[in-house]
């Protein structure tokens, strides 16, 4: 992945929204089954677009303006969200032990802002937004102050920016493709294994990477 991700969070807000949730929170629902929200995508071989490569996203948001989703299976190397607390200053050096867990590359858009997928035993009063019944997603700083406080929650998922789609965008590369789309799961979306987690969202689907081709990224 040549992406460079940026260890710097301080824009993260306290209790403000960023204008990405409140697009999120205010789009029309799609009731249809063309609705992807909570579902997740997986790249396809030869997509020609190497941040994405052999990338799983959880999507946040689908709806007829667009679609917002965090990839789950690309730490972002060297960072730490023990680094991040001391960065800032939630935690001194000598706290290091608390938060000791990789921060995710969650996609190319706004590489300096962060967003934590996480299990619903956590709420924030302003900014966190009910993906599906067992996830939600938080992008303020309050989160890593109750990570830091051991009273974050259970499940979480630490990102460094967020993949987006215009109106029609993913649905046209989905029709090119470029993905498939198989249901989410926490060993997927919270799973320790980064690496194997692309492998693991085919099996979903029953297809082994040996069974895809590059050209057009058919099954």
């Amino acid at each position: 992945m040549k992406s460079h991700v940026s260890a710097k969070v301080a824009d993260l807000p306290r209790a403000r929204s960023r204008p990405i949730l409140a697009w999120m929170q205010d789009s029309e629902p799609d009731t249809s089954d063309s609705d992807l929200t909570g579902r997740m995508l997986i790249a396809m071989p030869g997509m020609g677009d190497t941040r994405f490569d052999r990338a799983v996203v959880f999507l946040c948001a689908h709806s007829a303006d667009g679609a917002m989703g965090l990839i789950v299976n690309k730490p972002a190397p060297g960072l730490e969200i023990a680094t991040l607390l001391e960065q800032l200053e939630i935690v001194s050096e000598e706290d290091r032990a608390i938060g000791f867990e990789p921060v995710f590359f969650g996609g190319p858009v706004e590489t300096g802002r962060g967003f934590v997928l996480h299990s619903r035993d956590f709420q924030s009063d302003v900014t966190s937004l009910d993906v599906n019944e067992g996830v939600s997603m938080t992008a303020t700083l309050d989160i890593l102050e109750e990570i830091a406080a051991g009273r974050g929650p259970e499940r979480r998922r630490m990102c460094l920016g967020y993949a987006g789609w215009g109106p029609g965008q993913l649905e046209e590369e989905l029709q090119q493709n470029g993905w498939l789309v198989c249901d989410s799961s926490d060993a997927l979306i919270f799973g320790q294994d980064a690496d194997g987690i692309w492998e693991a969202a085919l099996g979903s689907l029953g297809v082994s990477s040996l069974m895809l081709s590059e050209e057009g990224g058919q099954a």
